[in-house]
């Protein structure tokens, strides 16, 4: 690595690559699903967690939203008209929130799956993006 500039430089070409596929999975969940990436993240988190459930505190951190916007996240998708999530009190600790996936939800998450791996494959493919992504990801590292 010949500066910190270069790192900078390579660091920035990442986090573009990263904007712009989010972008396309963002554009097909919402026209496909009707939920955006970050509610994908979380039907995603949840149903690979163990008895498909998580504690609000850990599905927070893992989304990288705040409290409280991890909770109006969590709202919306327990409301009935969506009813992908249900929230429960932890028995052992009543001020633990968890909030677990339903049959709908896992439906759901299942469907889109297979549209975030299409998106991922085709965006990663187009003009050598991939190959572009593991040499930046090796000077990176280096």
């Amino acid at each position: 690595m010949q500066n910190n500039s270069e790192r900078l430089d390579l660091w920035l070409s990442v986090s573009q690559i990263h904007s712009s596929v989010n972008e396309k999975l963002e554009q097909a969940l919402l026209k496909q699903y009707d939920i955006s990436l970050k509610e994908f993240c979380v039907l995603k988190f949840v149903s690979s967690s163990p008895c498909k459930e998580l504690r609000l505190q850990q599905l927070q951190e893992l989304v990288g939203l705040s409290q409280s916007a991890t909770s109006r996240l969590v709202d919306r998708m327990e409301a009935s008209s969506v009813g992908a999530l249900e929230r429960h009190s932890c028995a052992d600790d009543r001020r633990g929130i968890y909030t677990r996936i339903t049959e709908s939800g896992e439906n759901k998450c299942q469907q889109a799956l297979e549209t975030v791996n299409q998106v991922l494959n085709e965006e990663l493919k187009c003009d050598g993006i991939l190959t572009d992504l593991e040499n930046i990801i090796g000077k990176l590292l280096k």
